[in-house]
């Protein structure tokens, strides 16, 4: 098989596009919860401790067998690993930039900061609950949206009974906060 049908480039485009999906808004800190940087820290540890090593050990053993153009380990290992490195530098990154916030602190209060599980319903009668949350640790079939989404920054500072405006391409509706929680504070 032809090399030209096999090498992968090297660039980071996935990465590029990766940080622009979540990019951070201009003068903004990375915020997130402590529960999401340990997530990111362990995923961190895991390809550093685990994964690459792995890797590594396969891409030797395979570069011992010879001729390496037609290798499928060594060629597989070879583009696995400059994954892992990828991901890697990225996380990285994104520990180094991020700010955590313990949304225990506001436990008791009714107003919506960073951290809070809110409970509303929209002009339609649509009841959402979401917990706003950091850019890595959005995942919206759970619940959990970014603190820059246009529904975190409408809900952010108001409070329980509150009706906030959300403008979207759709038009504009009107949230109706039932509920504002947050975690517990952690026992000393």
């Amino acid at each position: 098989m032809n090399k030209a049908f096999v090498k992968e480039s090297d660039n980071d485009d996935d990465d590029e596009a990766l940080a622009l999906a979540r990019a951070i808004p201009a003068g903004s800190k990375n915020y997130i919860t402590p529960a999401g940087h340990k997530a990111i820290k362990d995923e961190l540890l895991q390809l550093i401790d685990v994964d690459r090593p792995e890797v590594v050990r396969i891409v030797h053993w395979a570069a011992s067998n010879g001729d390496r153009s037609e290798n499928g380990d060594y060629i597989y290992g070879k583009r696995r690993l400059r994954e892992i490195d990828r991901r890697i530098r990225f996380l990285t990154k994104r520990l180094d930039s991020a700010f955590v916030v313990d949304p225990s602190v506001h436990h008791g209060n009714d107003q919506v900061f960073f951290g809070a599980t809110v409970c509303y319903v929209s002009k339609a009668g649509e009841e959402h609950t979401v917990t706003i949350v950091g850019i890595d640790e959005l995942d919206p079939l759970k619940g959990k949206i970014s603190w820059v989404s246009p529904v975190a920054r409408a809900l952010t500072k108001a409070r329980e009974g509150d009706v906030v405006a959300l403008h979207t391409p759709q038009g504009n509706d009107e949230l109706e906060i039932l509920s504002v929680e947050y975690p517990e504070p952690a026992a000393d």
